[in-house]
């Protein structure tokens, strides 16, 4: 029987933290000020194709207790959302996971990712460690380019396949950070590029949730016509308010989150 533990930390954290070093080179940064890092939420891009849609992403953690939350809609960017929670364990990390409305696109876009679907077999689609499986499919820069030209989600998805997109950092958990800015201060000071999409910040209290988040960094990929450098994951720092019964506000701000997808964009 397999453990959150085992997908989260030993599947999800572990590719995610090969790919982007930036990660753990933060969280060693706040663990030698002495803190401890929680983990707020995982998120997890897909494609509304019912073989690898937000449901077949989301089986392995409802059968490890987890239950649907809050949706989502983002209209320009065509994704549909939904959050889960598990709520036996408060520390365990939310699940944001977001799909492409294929139907809302291009023809060329729907073609490209039926082909990249195709390939994906059946049996890894079942597997207990699905959401961290990493690319199933092979796939052109020609195709990617294509994709970004329309989606950089798509695209994004189409080159890394099923991996966390970022981890999030619980701001409220530090104990050396009066706020959510005086994190990014300390991250520009020590040299991350932070994302100023919709401004540096993104939400505010009047909204229960501040958010900010680094540029991904760019990693080598390879794909069937070469070896192309282009952005990966990033790491994201979430400080949430309490709403007005004084529970802390678990859900996500559309606008925000909007913004925050585009920490991948290429540049």
């Amino acid at each position: 029987m397999h453990t959150l533990d085992d997908l989260v930390n030993k599947r999800l954290w572990v590719t995610y933290a090969k790919l982007n070093p930036q990660a753990g080179a933060i969280h060693r940064l706040l663990e030698e000020r002495g803190e401890r890092v929680a983990n707020d939420h995982i998120a997890l891009r897909t494609f509304n194709d019912p073989r690898v849609g937000l449901d077949a992403l989301a089986r392995p953690f409802l059968e490890l207790g987890y239950q649907p939350r809050g949706e989502y809609s983002f209209t320009d960017k065509k994704l549909h959302a939904r959050h889960f929670e598990l709520d036996k364990d408060v520390r365990a990390p939310k699940i944001f996971i977001s799909e492409l409305e294929l139907e809302k696109c291009s023809e060329s876009l729907r073609r490209i990712t039926a082909g990249l679907i195709e390939q994906a077999p059946a049996e890894a689609r079942a597997r207990w460690d699905f959401p961290a499986l990493g690319r199933p499919w092979s796939v052109s820069f020609e195709e990617y380019e294509s994709l970004r030209k329309e989606s950089e989600y798509a695209a994004w998805l189409a080159a890394f396949g099923y991996m966390a997109n970022h981890f999030t950092v619980l701001v409220n958990a530090l104990r050396g950070f009066a706020s959510l800015q005086a994190l990014n201060d300390f991250l520009k000071q020590n040299g991350f590029a932070l994302n100023t999409a919709g401004g540096e910040i993104k939400g505010s209290p009047e909204v229960y949730l501040e958010q900010s988040s680094t540029l991904a960094d760019k990693v080598e990929v390879n794909f069937s016509d070469g070896v192309h450098s282009i952005p990966c994951c990033y790491y994201e720092f979430a400080r949430r308010y309490p709403m007005k019964d004084g529970k802390l506000y678990q859900g996500f701000v559309e606008k925000s989150a909007d913004k925050i997808f585009e920490s991948t964009n290429k540049r």
